[in-house]
């Protein structure tokens, strides 16, 4: 039974040390390739894109600060290039995004322009109307007339979201490097103490028979 734990001890810790090995190195791959996807893009960050230049320019615009997420680091003229700098580039660009929509976001603006004298009740609070009835009439297409200005968070949206992705798939392979680590070392510290233990386990084997002939010699000296 003490063979079959120790044989056991040492597949476990041999499986511990792939498992360790294998999440290094798909942590390594995968934080590796996110990177090259976000640089690839060539982004580039504007010249307002601080944290002190996005704050003048949002007081100008208007903006209640207390509502705005400031982003802490600078990407002003520096290529995007890694996961922390494209979250803080989707951060300005969210702030930029709400100065040019006066502070509204989508679901707050109406999907068409209200034409004049549209009732207040129809009117969305940032501006337009969602009823095509209240609409402008677009004179070439003769349908309503989409507000522009909410089109802005359509595109918005999807450049932040993907952005943001590129973030989190960051965290999520350098958490993996790191559990990689962790298993690696479990294996090889539960690797060591089961061959040290079969070691010892040895040495008992060996010496035991010695033991027991010093023993049986002591007592026929005694006895003789």
């Amino acid at each position: 039974m003490r063979k079959v734990f120790a044989y056991g001890g040492i597949a476990a810790s041999i499986i511990l040390i792939a498992f360790g090995i294998g999440s290094i190195v798909v942590g390594a791959n995968g934080r590796s390739e996110v990177r090259s996807d976000v640089a690839r893009e060539n982004i580039v960050g504007s010249p307002d894109m601080t944290p002190a230049a996005i704050v003048a320019e949002a007081k100008k615009a208007g903006l209640p600060l207390s509502k705005l997420d400031i982003p802490s680091t600078s990407v002003a003229g520096k290529e995007i290039t890694n996961g922390d700098l494209a979250k803080a580039f989707a951060g300005y660009m969210r702030i930029h995004t709400l100065e040019a929509t006066g502070g509204y976001t989508y679901a707050e603006m109406g999907r068409f322009l209200a034409k004049p004298g549209t009732p207040k009740a129809q009117l969305a609070p940032g501006g337009g109307t969602s009823n095509p009835a209240f609409a402008l009439i677009d004179p070439k297409t003769k349908q309503p007339t989409e507000n522009g200005a909410r089109n802005i968070w359509v595109t918005e949206t999807a450049l932040t979201t993907a952005l943001n992705t590129s973030f989190f798939a960051e965290r999520v392979a350098m958490f993996s490097v790191i559990m990689g680590i962790a298993l690696l070392l479990t294996g090889i510290g539960f690797l060591v103490l089961t061959l040290g233990a079969l070691h010892q386990e040895g040495l008992r084997t060996l010496t035991s028979p010695l033991k027991r002939g010093k023993k049986q010699t002591e007592k026929a000296a005694l006895t003789a």
